[in-house]
């Protein structure tokens, strides 16, 4: 029943959409696609530390946090194995990279005071030109992600349980 409602509240939602668009006046009116979807989502967990500069809270202070990082992956098709994408390619892929680069290293802006001290200690650092935020860090898993070769769609970095940040080039 449960199934039969959400199909019925979709062909409403397209139907309007669709009325509304038409009743434009024809140089006005834009194409409507509707496109069925896949979409997969691989979590991914590490921890790193950071601090922000030129921010009057307790984010100032050098503190750490337990990541949990979302990878959405969406196609209109799924490949010959009846996939979005193998799951074990984003771990390998993405996860491969967050080990190196980001987990259980210090996250900062590179001309954060700190890093000179913790370079001499030996400590691992990964450096951004602007603050470590959450936004910054999710920003920065997408772009690595998508350079590597991996066509994600969105990435969800939760900072804490309660707090998440999204980044995306397209509407979700």
């Amino acid at each position: 029943m449960a199934c039969a409602i959400v199909s019925a509240a979709a062909r409403f939602a397209r139907t309007s959409a669709t009325r509304t668009a038409l009743s434009r006046p024809p140089e006005k009116r834009t194409a409507l696609y509707f496109v069925d979807m896949y979409l997969v989502t691989k979590r991914i967990e590490f921890c790193y530390g950071h601090r922000l500069l030129d921010y009057d809270g307790v984010c100032k202070h050098p503190h750490g946090h337990n990541a949990s990082v979302e990878i959405d992956v969406r196609t209109d098709s799924l490949d010959t194995r009846n996939m979005v994408v193998d799951f074990s390619d984003i771990k390998r892929i993405v996860k491969g990279w967050i080990d190196r680069e980001l987990d259980h290293k210090m996250i900062l802006r590179n001309d954060d005071p700190l890093v000179e001290p913790l370079r001499a200690l030996g400590e691992p650092m990964y450096l951004l030109e602007s603050n470590p935020t959450v936004e910054r860090i999710a920003k920065l898993i997408y772009d690595q992600g998508r350079a590597l070769g991996v066509d994600i769609q969105a990435v969800r970095v939760w900072e804490t349980p309660t707090s998440v940040a999204t980044y995306s080039e397209t509407s979700p």
